[in-house]
């Protein structure tokens, strides 16, 4: 299999041609969501265009809608390799689902019965956990290494007992880029019979997902982290889910899916599935072009780590020749596969607001501020002085660019 170009990709994104100064803008924005190519913006409009009805009706544009939604049940289920499109399942954002899925298992708990969180994780795979100790449930949190921003398993396995009902953990962290071991974590959780959660939004663009090798039981993600539209995408165990009770309205078929969908959304996330599925095709050698959708997602996502792996190798190998600047999180380069490429820094005499708005004067965009990580940014001390700022590469990302940003971090910490 060839290795990734990302010269030839970059064309597919519109957003890239952006110019700040007379410069080209440099996206490091992609923690926060991703830049979307034309197929996807194409297969928006089109859905306007052609198809833009509600479900069920007897007539042509309500049953291509109908198409739309099953196209995008299958894009989504080969994505995460789900064993049938029946446990995927679409909302507005994450937040919703969690918030959905929490309350339906909560009302499973008994007084007393044991929620597991993580210190690492973004709030949206906390908060809805933990209003459940409204109902008795008893909330455990799995702390943190503040070394190096990863989650301490060994503490992990004591909070673990017979009253442990759910174990919510994240696939990587959106601050700091740690990648969890959910596969053991899972694991963990399947013997004592609980429920595993895996937020894996910030995982999805940087490495393929497999539902049925992690192990969970449900799994959360989101296509405008990964070149699609604004939308939630939740697999969960179907048989699991018949169990759950329902929060639904009487006449609604499905049982966690609230109200008329985003369809344009969900014509928007089948198209980013195919960018994907298109590297894959590209990369893949000709004896192979007859792979499955499944087979040429798992090479494009091998691609974009082994490319995204050697560019923040060249960001963090920069940044630890810039006086005054400091990397959270995993830097030991034989460690480095237990990360994604978002950097975490901080630059010393400067805020991390000042620090991005700096940047972005350059025409760099990046994050500041903890980015609803909150228990982990104030674990590092942060939380008062605003965080941190946050670099987030993604695979229409190059070296200049990196080179570019390196350059404008080494004159905003000598104070020029």
């Amino acid at each position: 299999m060839r290795a990734l170009d990302p010269d030839p990709l970059r064309s597919h994104f519109p957003a890239l041609a952006t110019t700040v100064g007379g410069r080209p803008a440099v996206f490091l924005d992609g923690p926060g969501g991703t830049q979307v190519p034309t197929a996807v913006i194409e297969a928006v409009a089109a859905y306007y265009r052609e198809r833009n009805s509600n479900t069920g009706g007897a007539f042509l544009t309500s049953q291509r809608t109908d198409e739309t939604i099953a196209a995008a049940r299958s894009a989504l289920a080969d994505l995460l390799n789900a064993p049938t499109p029946d446990g995927v399942k679409f909302a507005a954002n994450m937040t919703s689902h969690t918030f959905a899925f929490s309350r339906a298992v909560g009302a499973t708990l008994a007084p007393g019965d044991e929620v597991v969180v993580t210190a690492l994780d973004h709030e949206a795979n906390v908060s809805p956990w933990a209003a459940l100790a409204e109902r008795g449930a008893v909330i455990r949190t799995v702390p943190v290494d503040v070394e190096d921003c990863t989650l301490d398993l060994a503490t992990f396995d004591r909070l673990l007992g017979p009253r442990t009902k759910v174990v919510a953990v994240g696939y990587a962290s959106n601050a700091v880029g740690t990648v969890n071991d959910v596969a053991r974590i899972c694991a963990r959780a399947r013997e004592l019979g609980a429920i595993s959660y895996v937020d894996a939004v910030h995982y999805a663009p940087h490495g393929a997902i497999d539902v049925q090798q992690v192990g969970c039981d449900a799994l959360v993600c989101s296509p405008y982290k990964f070149f699609g539209p604004h939308l939630g995408v939740l697999w969960v165990r179907p048989d699991l889910l018949a169990g759950l009770p329902a929060y639904k309205v009487r006449p609604a078929e499905d049982r966690i899916e609230l109200g008329t969908l985003n369809h344009e959304g969900l014509a928007g996330a089948t198209a980013a599935v195919g960018y994907l599925e298109g590297i894959g095709r590209a990369l893949l050698e000709p004896n192979a072009a007859g792979a499955g959708r499944r087979r040429r997602l798992e090479a494009a996502m091998a691609a974009i780590g082994a490319y995204e792996q050697r560019l923040v190798r060249r960001l963090l190998d920069g940044l630890d020749r810039i006086p005054g600047v400091r990397v959270y999180g995993v830097r030991d380069p034989a460690r480095l596969h237990l990360r994604v490429p978002t950097v975490a820094i901080t630059v010393a005499g400067h805020a991390p607001r000042t620090v991005a708005e700096r940047l972005g004067a350059e025409g760099i965009f990046v994050w500041d501020g903890d980015f609803y990580a909150q228990q982990l940014i104030e674990r590092l001390g942060l939380l008062a002085t605003g965080g941190v700022v946050r670099l987030g590469l993604v695979h229409y990302n190059t070296a200049a660019e990196v080179d570019r940003t390196l350059g404008a971090l080494t004159r905003i910490a000598a104070g020029s």
